[in-house]
């Protein structure tokens, strides 16, 4: 078993789906003007390398994001719950970057960094395509699997995780060799910890690294609104049917309205 593990965890920062602005001059989502959360996914990935840094004590755990300045608050949270350190990707020309471009500089940056296992969530609110861990693994030349509802902590310290992926009509176990890409879902349950009382003011900006494109080899060209070569034909927002609620009591007649109601959808 290796002495130190090396975990990188890539997180994304994602628009409040109750309080969002639109460029529909550029067909993107204005990141500066609006409340971010961490992706639920991402959350997952990360509350599970804690997992294994709080299991394996000499495990040195490294969080990375590509998001405006805006954004480093969150960042500073996450540094509170003890990950040794962190680097934001951030910069002008990375503004409007698609999938594409987004690989282009994440695997930029992750090719300076020495790490036996990256992990990521396998899909974002605010695309939900899962492109960026497929096509990083492409690009580091790592293997790949998503979808993850549950890696056997034992087997990451030996260097062959054991992930375990649900699909719809079976449940499969997979073991792969590090270094790889391991993409979580929010089904997994993985729960983030709460800051500790007395971190909640601790000054961690010394363990913040930002990166903008000079300390990167990739061209102008090639990220930003010039390197997406997505184009989103158009924009619309999602209707959700409202439905009526009805309250009943756990007596007599609220039983028989639910019995009647489950007959009459064929459910009893």
């Amino acid at each position: 078993m290796k002495e130190e593990l090396r975990l990188v965890c890539l997180v994304k920062f994602v628009p409040d789906v109750d309080a969002f602005s639109y460029d529909f001059a550029h067909n993107q989502l204005n990141r500066n003007y609006v409340r971010m959360i961490l992706n639920p996914d991402d959350a997952c990935a990360l509350a599970f390398a804690l997992q294994v840094k709080k299991t394996y004590p000499s495990t040195r755990l490294e969080v990375v994001t590509m998001a405006p300045r805006s954004v480093e608050h969150h960042m500073l949270d996450l540094l509170r719950l003890h990950v040794d350190g962190g680097y934001m990707l951030t910069d002008p020309l990375f503004a409007g970057s698609d999938t594409y471009a987004t690989t282009t500089i994440l695997s930029s940056f992750l090719s300076q960094l020495s790490y036996d296992c990256i992990l990521t969530g396998t899909r974002s609110l605010d695309g939900a395509t899962s492109h960026v861990p497929s096509q990083l693994a492409e690009a580091l030349g790592l293997d790949h699997m998503q979808d993850i509802s549950r890696i056997d902590l034992e087997s990451i310290k030996r260097q062959r995780p054991e992930c375990t992926v649900e699909y719809e009509e079976e449940t499969v176990t997979y073991a792969m060799d590090m270094p790889a890409i391991l993409s979580l879902t929010r089904t997994s349950g993985y729960k983030l910890p709460y800051i500790a009382y007395e971190d909640f003011e601790k000054d961690v900006s010394d363990r913040l690294t930002f990166i903008t494109h000079e300390q990167l080899e990739c061209s102008p060209a090639a990220i930003g609104f010039s390197g997406s070569l997505t184009h989103v034909v158009d924009t619309f927002a999602q209707e959700h049917e409202r439905r009526n609620r009805t309250i009943v009591q756990s007596d007599e007649a609220g039983i028989e309205y639910v019995y009647a109601f489950l007959k009459k959808r064929g459910y009893m």
